[in-house]
Formats: C-alpha cells, structure tokens, sequence
C-alpha cells in the first residue's frame, strides 16, 4: 500500500515546505560563500577558525556537500511529474552526458576533473528545482532566506563602496610582501569597484540582473498584509540597494543589461501604445546618455576590457574550429588559450562567452546543446509565465542572465550558475503544462500567486 501515488504524496507534501526552506538556505549560502568560478576552487582556503568561516568563501566540497543533502531531501518530495516539451527539459542531462563524452579527449585533465562535478551539480540543481521545489505549496521561507542573503550581499558592497574598499588597501598595503599578492585581486582593490562576495565586480552584476527582478516581486508578496505605502517602500529600498550596487560594480554590460530589461518590463505594463513608446525612447535615450558619460574615460582610454574580450572570443572560436567535435575537454580553455595567445596578451581562465565556451570545450554539438536548452527555455517560458508578476519577474532575470552570458563567465560561478538552473527549474515546474495533473490548478501562476 505504501508503493501507490497517493501514499508516497502523503509522505511528500509534509516534506515539501521544509526542502523549500533547505533550498532558500542553500542558494542563499551559495550567495555568500560561493562566489569565484569554480576552475579557481584550488585558491579557496578551508576556514579553521570561526571568523574565517564567517569572512572567507568555502570550498566547492562544502558546497557538494551541502547540495547531496537538500537533494536527499528533494529526492522524497519530488514529484516526478515532466512538463511538455520534454526534449527541452532532457537537454541538461544530454549536455552533460556531452560533457562527460567530451572530457575523454581532454587537453588537460586537472581542469576536467574540476569542472564535470561543478556541472553535475548544476544539473542537479534543474531537475531539484523542477521535481522538488515548484510542487512545494509554501515558499515563504525560501524567499525569505534568499532575500536576506541577498541583501547581506547589497550591505557589503555598500560598505566596500562606502570605504570599506579604502580600509582592505591600506591593510594590504601595511603588509611587506603585498605585491607577491595575485595580480588580480590588487587590480581588483585598485580600482574602487564593488565586489561584495564575488570573484570581481562583473559577476555582482551577474548576480544582481540575475535575483534582483524575483526577489522584488517576490518580497511584494511577502509583505502582503503591509498596508500600501509600506510595502511600496520596502520593495523599494531593496530595487534602489540593488541598482546602486549594480551602479558602483561599473559593469558597462551590467548598465546596458539592465536598461533593456527595464524597457521589457515597462513595455508590458497596461498603458497605451503610444504612451509605452514616447516613454520608452525617453528612457532609452537617458539610459545611453548616461551610460556615455559615466564611461567616456573607458572608451578614451581605449575600450581595454573589450579589446581583451575579443581576443579571448577569437581563441575560443579557433579552439572550437580545431576541435569541431568534443573540443579541448571541460574547463580548458586557459589550457587551449595559454598555447595560442600573443605575447603580451592577459591571461584568461575563461573565454567570457559562456556559449563560446561550450564550443572550446565541448565542441560545437555541446555548444548547440547548451544554447538549444538557454534560448529554448527563454522562448517557451515567456509565454507560460503569463502575467504574474513573480513568474515573468524570474523569467525577466533569467534573460538578463542569458544576455550577460555572451560576455561574461557567470555559468562558471556558483552563485550565479546555481541560482539561474535552479530558478529554470522551479520556472519550468510551476509553469509548465504537465501530461498528467491530478490537481490542474497546484502549480499554476494564479497558485503561484497565493504561495507568498
């Protein structure tokens, strides 16, 4: 009797909010502990006392770890329904499994062995955010424990932009041997953009663009039985923290990014034609302005970050053009890379291009695989999450997502390649069109809408 539906949902349902409640803790931590690509996890130390485990990031082991037992969990709440089309929602175990056939033709083993378990764990998160997460009828506390590290991440870059970043130089500069310090973080301290608990400053804006449109939407409906103005004005404290800090990381991508997502949100708000268009041309008009200005010095000096890009993405391409078919294995390319750079060229662990890197690493069928599942998701759940502000604000991040990916490394960062299969997953779940359903109406937008 045990082995029937209804007695293994009698045993799911109770489960359910508490591995919501797991999974908010995990991806929160993930916010605050996980934020250098995984190729870098060699660099992290393990924190022995306890103010080093509360200031410096963990381990990825902790991290794998910490995923085996929400998924533990998950794998007793899931409900093992598939939305349709399931093609789309088998392609991240097809890009894995291409992953794994890619690594046998790797270049350099060590990054390989680095990179397929971070990836593993990734696709895990899709399918735990799809089976486990969006059956769950209470999310509270899932949203809450990510909306409270993220806004841990929001107060740190405050205080780094607010001399908190003055403070670590001159305290790394009183040492007598900083300059044997890894280039890049003094680069990184030099320059007085924000980071927060990330690698570098682009990859706060990742996470930003990423979190900031569902946590908004999502905190509207936890402060529910505020009256109006209040909780007008605590969503808006967390979107204005959110575009300051996205301001001061001085990610241009970040800026333009984030102006094309205001205009798709502003497009579909239920005014007149005319008025969306006048009022969208003035913002877009102001929105570039200000970016010219606020990077005219970059661009006299010679667009450096650019130029570096491009030939990062040229190396990608000529890797994948030698090796059309598995490419130089998971993870390679700073291995790819290092043998075809020009002299005096910088060094680059990544291709900043996560598509392109697929192609560089896996060959041009991983490429095609990864894209297939990014875009195709992008294209069928926009339709599905419909008007509900909470499923179109998680699809709105998901595309700012998808676009940051053309130049920069954010499927290689924890906190952000994590969040973004996760948030697929759950996306997936609670809107897709299953080809049973007991209960029509569990995991529909307007349910959605009662969860908060």
């Amino acid at each position: 009797m045990s082995s029937t539906p209804e007695a293994k949902l009698r045993i799911a349902d109770p489960l359910r909010p508490g591995f919501a409640a797991l999974a908010g803790l995990f991806l929160g931590l993930a916010l605050l502990k996980f934020g250098n690509p995984a190729l870098l996890d060699h660099l992290v130390q393990r924190p022995r006392e306890y103010v080093e485990f509360v200031i410096q990031p963990w381990p990825l082991a902790w991290g794998y770890s910490l995923l085996g037992l929400v998924a533990l969990l998950g794998l007793v709440a899931a409900d093992w329904r598939l939305p349709r089309p399931r093609w789309l929602v088998f392609l991240p175990l097809a890009w894995l499994a291409w992953q794994f056939l890619a690594a046998t033709r790797t270049i350099d083993a060590r990054l390989t062995a680095v990179t397929l378990p971070y990836f593993a764990a990734t696709v895990a998160g899709f399918y735990l955010g799809l089976f486990a997460l969006a059956p769950s009828p209470r999310m509270s506390i899932f949203w809450a424990a990510l909306i409270g590290c993220f806004s841990a991440v929001l107060i740190l870059g405050f205080q780094q932009h607010f001399g908190g970043l003055e403070e670590v130089r001159k305290a790394i500069y009183a040492q007598p041997d900083w300059q044997q310090l890894p280039a890049d973080y003094l680069k990184r301290l030099a320059n007085n953009r924000i980071f927060a608990t990330l690698l570098y400053p682009n990859a706060l804006a990742g996470v930003i663009l990423l979190l900031l449109p569902a946590l908004a939407a999502a905190l509207w409906q936890l402060a529910g039985r505020l009256a109006a103005w209040p909780r007008r004005a605590l969503v808006g404290v967390l979107v204005a923290a959110g575009l300051a800090c996205l301001y001061w990381t001085k990610s241009k991508a970040g800026w333009l990014i984030a102006l094309g997502l205001g205009l798709v949100w502003f497009l579909r708000l239920p005014v007149t034609r005319k008025v969306k268009l006048a009022l969208a041309g003035l913002a877009l008009v102001a929105g570039l302005t200000g970016f010219a200005l606020r990077f005219a010095g970059y661009f006299e000096r010679g667009a450096t970050s650019a130029s570096a890009r491009l030939e990062y993405w040229r190396a990608g391409w000529q890797t994948a053009c030698a090796r059309p078919v598995f490419g130089a294995g998971p993870g390679t390319f700073a291995a790819s890379y290092r043998a075809i750079k020009p002299p005096g060229a910088e060094m680059a662990m990544l291709t900043h291009n996560d598509y392109l890197q697929q192609a560089s690493d896996s060959g041009f069928p991983g490429a095609a695989i990864y894209l297939a599942f990014v875009g195709g998701s992008l294209l069928v759940l926009r339709h599905r999450a419909g008007t509900q502000p909470l499923t179109f604000a998680m699809w709105l991040g998901l595309l700012g997502w998808a676009v940051q990916s053309l130049v920069e490394f954010g499927l290689y960062v924890p906190a952000v390649g994590w969040a973004a299969f996760w948030f697929l997953g759950w996306l997936w779940g609670v809107t897709g069109e299953a080809p049973v359903a007991k209960d029509k109406h569990a995991g529909s937008p307007a349910a959605l809408s009662r969860q908060g």
